[in-house]
C-alpha cells in the first residue's frame, strides 16, 4: 500500500510539472526551419500554426507562423492580396508541422475584397472558405474597409483584434455589399500602406484567437 501511495504521489507531481508547449517560429523569408520550442502561458491551450500567402502587384512572399494561443479555429482566410490557413490543435507539440498552403481549389463562393481604391473586387473563394466578411479598421486615424472570404469556423471563433471593428460574416455570394474604401484629404492610401495594414490585420486576428 505504501509502494501504491508513493507512486500516485510521484505521478501527482510529475505531472503537476509538466508545463504545456508549442513550438514557435516567425518565418518571414516562408521557412519554419529554425522553429524552437516554446513552453506556454497558463492561458494558453492550444497550439497553432498558419501559412499566409501574399500577392500584391511585384510583392510576393510567404510567411510561415506558429504559437500558443488560448484558442483558435481550422480555416482560411482570403482578403484577395493575402491568404492564409490556420491549424489549431491542442496536445503538447503538436504544431511541429507547417499549415499547409492555402486552396487553389475553387468552391464557387463569391465575395467582395478591397483594395487601395475600391471594395467593389468580386473574390472568388476556394477550399473552405463559405462565407464572406467585412471589417472597419482604423490606420493613422484613418478609417479603412477589408473584405474578403473565411470559414465559418473562423466566424464562429470570439474574438477581439484591436483597431479592427465591425467585423461580421455572412451567407450567400456578394453578401459582404461593395463599397468604396473611406479616404483621407491627402487622398488614396498607397499600396504599400494597404499591403502592410491588411497583414498586421491578419496577423492579430490569427494570434489573438
Amino acid at each position: 500500500m505504501d509502494l501504491q501511495i508513493s507512486v500516485f504521489l510521484l505521478f501527482v507531481l510529475f505531472t503537476a510539472g509538466h508545463s504545456f508547449s508549442c513550438y514557435e517560429c516567425l518565418g518571414l523569408t516562408g521557412s519554419c526551419s529554425a522553429q524552437t520550442l516554446k513552453t506556454c502561458p497558463s492561458i494558453s491551450t492550444k497550439c497553432m500554426s498558419s501559412t499566409t500567402v501574399v500577392q500584391a502587384g511585384d510583392i510576393s512572399s510567404k510567411v510561415k507562423l506558429k504559437d500558443c494561443v488560448a484558442d483558435c479555429a481550422n480555416g482560411s482566410m482570403n482578403l484577395g492580396i493575402a491568404k492564409t490557413s490556420l491549424v489549431c490543435c491542442n496536445t503538447d507539440r503538436c504544431n511541429l508541422q507547417d499549415a499547409p498552403d492555402p486552396s487553389n481549389v475553387l468552391n464557387g463562393k463569391t465575395c467582395y475584397s478591397c483594395d487601395e481604391k475600391s471594395c467593389s473586387n468580386i473574390l472568388r473563394c476556394s477550399g473552405s472558405e463559405d462565407r464572406c466578411f467585412k471589417a472597419t479598421g482604423t490606420i493613422g486615424g484613418q478609417s479603412t474597409v477589408i473584405k474578403g472570404c473565411v470559414s465559418k469556423s473562423i466566424c464562429d471563433a470570439e474574438t477581439s483584434v484591436r483597431d479592427v471593428q465591425g467585423t461580421s460574416c455572412c451567407e450567400g455570394n456578394l453578401c459582404n455589399g461593395a463599397q468604396s474604401v473611406t479616404q483621407s484629404a491627402n487622398g488614396a492610401q498607397s499600396v504599400t500602406q494597404s499591403f502592410l495594414f491588411l497583414c498586421c490585420s491578419l496577423l492579430s486576428f490569427i494570434l489573438l484567437h
